[in-house]
């Protein structure tokens, strides 16, 4: 075949991939594990046998806004969850393509799809992994006055948890067992039950092993080692959660003081987003921030503590902090705490390969 006719060929492949995706996503393979079970979704069950009914959402009067950067829902595939909604949601080709609705009470604010089509949270008061059937095939409950904010899969059979409590322990559980097969007391500044709501939040395993934890009304993050011996501490403001990045750096949300910073391991602040860095656009709850392979940030801006507002959910900027992504659509999804991009490399069950 002739360079011209190559060439054509390789238009036409890119045309049809556009025409099927909405966008010019990428095609499953080893490096982007998660696009090869996506279609699983597409052919679940309309209510799992222990699936809650949906809940009944008040949509606010912008509830969409399409004048926005980027592509809307089709920008990327995502898995999608919000405090306040017990409702997990799977996004594809531009549309919700599945969800799962837990029972009232709790808050779903750690979630992860593994690369077998899984997906497992935490939503305060139990864990669960569920599968793209609606199946739940693992769960884990927590005691009287204790709560879970924070969740990691460690490889398929394995998952850490920090159970927040009086006084709460860091777990790696193996789920096919039971067994704590890691198990540490975390100090606590404080002995009332009150206290127990906002003392960890998503808590990281990370690729060298070592363990993120970062005490949401201390205002302390803390690194451990393997071994458990404290490596490392910073003092931040209100750390709803903490990512290790690659480059050996935390990125840091700032929960209601609506900020994202990222920390050297010397304690200086590298990089930032205040509240009103980005034109036009007002950070309310940044609760989790993920750094992408291609350097660009997503910010998750919960409206929470902001009355009667809508804010965009999800913000993606570059590292010159130019907004490419603006995502504003409660018509189809409910306010934004967490957010895990299905068409990022990486296996998301290898703690580190996603900068979540």
């Amino acid at each position: 075949m002739n360079s011209r006719k190559l060439f054509i060929a390789g238009l036409l492949s890119i045309t049809i991939g556009v025409f099927n995706n909405g966008c010019a996503s990428m095609k499953p393979d080893a490096n982007h594990p998660i696009l090869g079970v996506l279609e699983q979704f597409e052919h679940a069950p309309a209510k799992g046998s222990d699936e809650a009914d949906a809940p009944v959402r008040a949509l606010p009067t912008n509830s969409v806004a399409t004048d926005l950067p980027g592509k809307g829902l089709a920008q990327h595939p995502f898995l999608f969850y919000g405090e306040g909604n017990n409702v997990l949601y799977v996004v594809n080709h531009g549309r919700v393509i599945w969800t799962y609705a837990f029972p009232r009470g709790g808050e779903i604010d750690d979630a992860w799809m593994l690369s077998n089509g899984h997906v497992i949270c935490t939503k305060m008061n139990a864990c669960y992994e569920v599968t793209p059937q609606k199946e739940i095939v693992w769960q884990y409950h927590c005691a009287t006055n204790t709560q879970i904010h924070a969740l990691q899969p460690i490889g398929l059979d394995k998952v850490m948890v920090v159970e927040n409590g009086l006084p709460p322990h860091l777990y790696v559980i193996n789920k096919a067992t039971g067994e704590k097969i890691v198990s540490h007391e975390l100090p606590t500044f404080t002995n009332t039950v009150k206290s127990i709501h906002t003392q960890f939040r998503n808590c990281r395993v990370t690729a060298q092993g070592t363990y993120l934890l970062g005490n949401l009304d201390k205002g302390t993050i803390d690194e451990y080692d393997k071994d458990w011996n404290l490596i490392w501490t910073y003092n931040a403001i209100r750390p709803w959660s903490e990512v290790r990045l690659k480059n050996g750096n935390i990125l840091i949300p700032g929960d209601n003081r609506g900020f994202v910073h990222e920390v050297n391991p010397k304690g200086k602040i590298v990089w930032a987003i205040e509240t009103n860095t980005l034109p036009g656009i007002t950070l309310h709850d940044v609760q989790t921030a993920d750094r992408l392979a291609n350097g660009n940030t997503v910010i998750c801006n919960r409206g929470g503590s902001a009355k009667n507002s809508s804010p965009p959910q999800v913000i993606e900027v570059t590292p010159d902090k130019q907004v490419v992504w603006v995502l504003q659509d409660y018509k189809n999804l409910p306010s934004c705490t967490g957010i895990q991009l299905l068409d990022e490399p990486g296996i998301p069950e290898n703690p580190g390969d996603l900068q979540r």
